[in-house]
């Protein structure tokens, strides 16, 4: 029975599937396009071909998808050890109807060519995804959420001058704001979101701490100030202790590469904040926290990573 299958082996399974069937579908097609160019292209509206060069042209494209078909069922042995077969696979699936639309808005290529990209490209930008991204969780092992408690958390983290966070949310009502990875579009884009509101939050009285997966927090505060933040203290947890005792685990597929993070993503590019070198588990997800005296007043833990909390208002007034 299924449950008695280990789930290392049910993951490897499904993607093992979507390989064997993108093998078989590249190495089919590939065939035909070598073996009956002419056919084929009359079959996607070429017909005639505009040059005595399309059919020997059309044959040498079918040559590389026939290949990669067979790189597919390689990789579909192993997707995680294979995994940049399936990243090669993927960039070629995604730049290729981008290069189509523009032929043929130039008027190079005929639009009824584009019934390929359905099969071609489109169908297997989820799989693909999905596959390069279990390989990835495979790759950073994660840390149990809520094996750590908030006492041990608030004692163990420091800042750059050797104060414990407990110290700062003993003294008063702190927003304490775990950030994404620093090279995170979204993480640029909370502190930028902070530095908008520091004024009235400390105004309100309430502290602000910065927690984040750096290796220091003379890093983490570099950043910050980058962004116009400068009235927070910064606290560095390379092992998620604040993470863990919070009970923010990694995100799933959809909290990190679903339709509403895309977007979010454009969102953020187009106000500056663009990707940068990852340091720390890319696949952490942030919250928001008031806590004083080592209580949880309130909580924000985010549905999806683009998720854009109104700080200001989760930090004050406090009652």
């Amino acid at each position: 029975m299924a449950s008695d299958i280990p789930r290392t082996t049910l993951n490897q399974a499904w993607m093992r599937r979507w390989l064997v069937a993108a093998g078989a579908y590249n190495v089919v097609w590939g065939a035909a396009m070598v073996l009956a160019p002419i056919w084929t292209l009359k079959m996607l509206g070429v017909s005639p071909p505009t040059t005595e060069l399309w059919p020997q042209l059309w044959a040498c494209i079918g040559m590389i998808v026939g290949v990669y078909g067979l790189g597919y069922l390689i990789a579909a042995r192993d997707p995680v050890r294979h995994w940049p077969i399936v990243l090669v696979g993927l960039l070629g699936k995604m730049f290729g109807p981008i290069g189509f639309v523009d032929a043929a808005m130039r008027g190079q290529l005929p639009w009824s060519m584009g019934v390929t990209i359905l099969t071609n490209d489109l169908l297997w930008w989820i799989p693909f995804s999905m596959i390069l991204w279990h390989a990835a969780r495979v790759a950073q092992p994660s840390l149990p959420a809520g094996e750590v408690s908030l006492d041990a958390a608030l004692d163990g983290l420091r800042d750059d001058q050797g104060r414990a966070l407990r110290a700062l949310t003993d003294d008063r009502h702190t927003l304490v704001v775990l950030l994404r990875h620093s090279g995170c579009a979204f993480c640029k884009q909370t502190l930028s979101d902070l530095a908008r509101q520091q004024a009235d939050i400390e105004k309100a009285g309430v502290g602000l701490a910065v927690v984040g997966m750096t290796a220091s927090s003379e890093g983490l505060r570099a950043l910050g100030q980058q962004h116009g933040l400068t009235s927070a203290t910064w606290f560095a947890d390379t092992d998620r202790l604040l993470y863990r005792a919070m009970e923010l685990g990694r995100g799933s597929f959809l909290q990190l590469f679903g339709p509403r993070v895309w977007f979010g993503g454009v969102l953020a590019a187009l106000r500056g904040h663009g990707i940068g070198k990852l340091e720390g588990d890319g696949f952490q997800m942030p919250g928001a926290f008031v806590i004083h005296r080592g209580r949880v007043v309130r909580a924000y833990r985010h549905a999806t990573a683009a998720d854009r909390p109104n700080l200001k208002e989760l930090a004050c007034p406090i009652n």
